[in-house]
C-alpha cells in the first residue's frame, strides 16, 4: 500500500488585520442599537465638515480632467506640496498600491502601527519586518513610517525622514493624521528632492467624512505616474471631488477644527487620568492610554455602550477617539464609574 504523502508544513501565522469601526461586533456581544452606542474605536473627526450642495452633474457623469485638476489644486494648497498629487480611494487605496511600485524585496515598517501597511506588503509578495526605530529601517528596499503614528502618536521630524530617505530604496510616509500638525509634514520637501519618497494623506479622518473614501498619494515623477496608472482612470467619485474641493480650501473651518480637537483631546486626557489611566500618546483625533488590563477597560466602557479600540500586541493599551460635541456627557458619566 502506498504511503500517504506527508502533511505539508503549516504556513506561518500572520498578524490579524484588526481595525476599529467594528461596532457590529460590539452590538452582537453587548446588545443595544446603533443609536445607543458611542463609537470611539476610530480616529475620525466626530463633527464632520458640513457637506455643501452637490451639483446634479457630479452624480451623473464620470469625473472629467478639469474636475480632477480642481481637486488636485485644492490638495496642493492644503498640503503645501510642490510635487504631483494622485487622488485615490482613501489612504487605504494608496496603501494597496504601494506594493506594486517596485519588485518585491525586503520591507521594514516602523511599529507598532496601522497593520494594513504590513498586510498589504505581504500580500504583494514582500518580506516584511516590523522595527522599533528609524535607524533600524536603514537598508530596507521599502520602508514605512506613519507620522504621526497610530496608535501612540510618535512623531518623526521631517529632517529625520529626509535623512532616512537616503538610507532606503523607497520611503513611504503615511500622514493620515497630520492635518492638525502641518509642520510635521514632509510634503513641502518634495520639490525636486526626495524622488524616492511617497506621502500618503487621508481626507476622511480630519474632515470627518470617511465614507467618501478619498485620499491622496504625493510623489514626484515617475513614481506619481506609476501610482496614477495603478489607481486607474476614475479613482474617486464626482461627489467626493465637489465636497473635498470646498473643504480643502476652507481655512476658517480647518483652524476652528484644530482648536476644537485640541481642546477635546486635553479633555479626554483629563478623564483618563482621573480613572488612573496613563497617557501613551496620540493626536488631536485620538488618544491612547496604558491601563492595568485593556480588555477589562474596553468591556467596562462597553457596558455603558461606548466602544473603544484595543490591540493584539498589548494587554494594556486602549485607544479612544473623540466623541461628538453632544455626547461628552455620556462619556464623562461613564468614566466617573470606572
Amino acid at each position: 500500500m502506498d504511503s500517504l504523502p506527508e502533511t505539508p508544513p503549516a504556513a506561518p501565522a500572520r498578524p490579524p488585520r484588526d481595525h476599529g469601526g467594528n461596532l457590529d461586533a460590539a452590538m452582537a456581544r453587548f446588545g443595544g442599537t446603533r443609536a445607543d452606542w458611542l463609537d470611539l474605536s476610530t480616529g475620525i473627526n466626530p463633527d464632520p465638515y458640513p457637506v455643501p450642495a452637490i451639483p446634479a452633474e457630479a452624480w451623473a457623469v464620470l469625473p472629467r480632467r478639469e474636475d480632477m485638476d480642481r481637486l488636485i489644486a485644492a490638495a496642493r494648497a492644503a498640503y503645501n506640496c510642490p510635487a504631483h498629487i494622485v487622488p485615490v480611494n482613501g489612504a487605504q487605496g494608496a496603501i494597496q498600491l504601494v506594493p506594486a511600485l517596485r519588485p518585491p524585496g525586503r520591507a521594514a515598517v516602523l511599529g507598532p502601527t496601522y497593520n494594513e501597511h504590513a498586510a498589504a506588503l505581504r500580500t504583494g509578495g514582500w518580506q516584511v519586518t516590523e522595527v522599533g526605530s528609524l535607524d533600524a529601517l536603514h537598508g530596507a528596499d521599502l520602508a514605512v513610517v506613519v507620522n504621526p503614528n497610530n496608535p501612540d502618536g510618535r512623531r518623526s521630524a521631517p529632517e529625520a525622514l529626509s535623512a532616512l530617505a537616503a538610507q532606503v530604496g523607497l520611503l513611504v510616509v503615511d500622514e493620515s493624521f497630520a492635518d492638525p500638525d502641518p509642520d510635521l509634514s514632509i510634503a513641502p520637501r518634495l520639490d525636486g528632492r526626495l524622488p524616492n519618497v511617497a506621502v500618503l494623506r487621508s481626507f476622511g479622518k480630519f474632515y470627518g467624512l470617511a465614507g467618501l473614501r478619498l485620499g491622496f498619494a504625493l510623489a514626484q515623477a515617475p513614481m506619481a505616474e506609476r501610482l496614477a496608472e495603478l489607481a486607474g482612470p476614475w479613482p474617486v467619485s464626482g461627489p467626493a471631488i465637489e465636497i473635498a474641493s470646498a473643504a480643502l480650501i476652507d481655512k476658517h473651518w480647518q483652524a476652528e477644527t484644530v482648536q476644537r480637537l485640541t481642546r477635546g483631546a486635553a479633555r479626554l486626557d483629563g478623564l483618563a487620568r482621573q480613572a488612573g489611566w496613563e497617557p501613551v500618546g496620540g493626536t488631536p483625533l485620538f488618544r491612547s492610554y496604558a491601563t492595568p488590563n485593556a480588555q477589562a477597560a474596553q468591556e467596562g466602557l462597553a457596558g455603558a455602550q461606548i466602544w473603544s479600540r484595543i490591540f493584539p500586541y498589548s494587554q494594556h493599551w486602549i485607544r479612544l477617539g473623540l466623541p461628538p460635541a453632544d455626547r461628552w456627557e455620556q462619556l464623562e458619566a461613564t468614566f466617573a464609574t470606572l
